[in-house]
């Protein structure tokens, strides 16, 4: 059942089975429905989650009330509000499902405990979580180098998977552009 999670965690962690039996009984498994919410905005984030099937999103709703999509997660990645998970404050964003999702759910003072029983499992954390942080900073140069229609080349090229699974408009608020734009980059009209 937890397969996945435990090939992951071998790609960078050698666990013994007394350590992967106890993770595994602070582990839960989670179907979450296309469109359904597991954090909004203001709730305080106690859990991490990992993608076993599916994608899910990060978002916030900006001023204007629109939807502004800061992070995907799929099959192999982990997905949180890490500010509202560390800090235990009201979370800024709304975590929610874009496909139908299988998702590994660890809450966080099971995961301070087991951090201190085993710390070869802290290691895969730090690992995972500067993998993460690496890649929200690429963004970030992504969003103030490259125009609209750089980034949308980039993205297809590097994340094709995404382009076909993740609605249009999800991904234009990613690349922060409007979905009238997407589509006119999608036709060849730019």
């Amino acid at each position: 059942m937890y397969k996945a999670l435990f090939d992951h965690i071998e790609k960078f962690i050698t666990l013994e089975p007394s350590e992967i039996d106890k993770l595994e009984s602070c582990l839960e498994i989670s179907n979450i429905k296309k469109k359904e919410h597991i954090l909004t905005e203001g709730q305080i984030c106690n859990t991490m989650y990992f993608v076993v099937k599916g994608c899910m999103r990060q978002y916030i709703i900006n001023p204007k009330g629109t939807e502004q999509t800061l992070q995907f997660a799929i099959e192999n990645w982990w997905i949180t509000d890490y500010l509202s998970y560390h800090n235990h404050i009201p979370s800024s964003f709304y975590l929610q499902a874009v496909e139908n999702s299988e998702v590994i759910a660890i809450d966080k003072n099971l995961l301070e405990a087991l951090l201190l029983e085993i710390p070869n499992l802290e290691r895969y954390f730090r690992i995972v979580t500067q993998k993460s942080f690496g890649a929200m900073q690429m963004r970030i140069k992504f969003l103030f180098t490259m125009s609209a229609e750089e980034r949308y080349h980039h993205f297809n090229d590097h994340f094709p998977e995404f382009v076909q699974r993740v609605p249009q408009y999800m991904l234009a608020s990613y690349l922060d552009f409007s979905a009238e734009f997407m589509s006119k980059i999608r036709a060849g009209k730019l």
